[in-house]
């Protein structure tokens, strides 16, 4: 009950602000508009956004018979998690990764690629499951979808009144204005990255809770992260890359593009879990 508040809270949250910056940007003529637009994209995304992601990188669903050890884990894992079992797909791809969507624990999906069923041994995919499972069980999912909804969303609206100007507020101070449409669209994308880091942090926290072996996961994100640096996922979007559990487009990145990622890096991650490490050992 407590996350789905939390869940909603954000929601709502990223709508009022979203609206704030409509404001801003084209008084109240652009407020309306941003409130229409955040109810149909907060609709589109809470409704649709896991059926096109799975769409989009072509993921197949696995039954029980099509994938039993995957399956076995997914259910033991879940089970300790105090979750439903979600639903199983593999993705048709050689490049090592993994994600969670879906709206609620009834709709949850655990996608992972091909690739990283051949390279991680079956305690790193345990752990990486695991990781998934903490993101389903805290509505992760939802929220980084919602986030980078109203992120995108603040930026078509900023462009709009770049284009149309200053609709009522016929007074208002052009370089105030042209400031305010390059930092909307920079708050809006900072949240994103903000709440994106935050819960790949909680979501390492809670993997290594369920599996009580945090070493589990440091290998593999040691492993996956070397991978990633190399090569790309197929079909791999910025709209899509706060989803798995390293960012798919790792290897495209400079240094300065990776101030703006929407994951942590590795080292971090794997620092932190060695602090877990030592707080479970005492």
């Amino acid at each position: 009950m407590w996350e789905k508040f939390k869940t909603y809270f954000l929601m709502v949250a990223l709508t009022l602000f979203f609206i704030f910056v409509g404001n801003l940007i084209a008084g109240k003529v652009g407020m309306i508009i941003a409130f229409i637009i955040a109810i149909a994209m907060n609709f589109y995304a809470y409704y649709y956004s896991d059926k096109q992601v799975l769409e989009h990188y072509h993921a197949i669903p696995v039954t029980p018979q099509d994938a039993p050890e995957l399956y076995e884990i997914v259910a033991n894992l879940a089970k300790k998690a105090n979750i439903p079992v979600p639903k199983i797909y593999i993705i048709p791809d050689s490049v090592p990764n993994a994600f969670a969507t879906g709206r609620d624990y009834n709709h949850a999906v655990v996608a992972v690629t091909e690739g990283i069923l051949d390279l991680l041994d079956k305690e790193e995919l345990e752990a990486v499951i695991a990781h998934e499972l903490s993101h389903i069980k805290h509505y992760d999912m939802l929220i980084g979808t919602i986030a980078a909804t109203i992120a995108g969303a603040i930026s078509i609206l900023s462009n709009f009144g770049m284009m149309f100007g200053g609709g009522e507020r016929e007074n208002r101070n052009f370089i105030v204005d042209l400031i305010l449409m390059f930092l909307a669209p920079l708050a809006a994308t900072i949240i994103q990255m903000a709440i994106s880091r935050s819960r790949e942090f909680e979501a390492d926290k809670g993997a290594a809770l369920i599996t009580g072996h945090p070493e589990w996961l440091q290998s593999a994100l040691a492993k996956l992260d070397n991978y990633a640096k190399q090569a790309v996922l197929h079909d791999a979007d910025p709209a899509t890359a706060h989803l798995f559990i390293v960012n798919p487009l790792s290897g495209l990145r400079d240094k300065l593009a990776n101030l703006f990622s929407t994951h942590p890096s590795t080292e971090e991650r794997i620092e932190k879990l060695e602090l877990l490490k030592r707080e479970l050992k005492r």
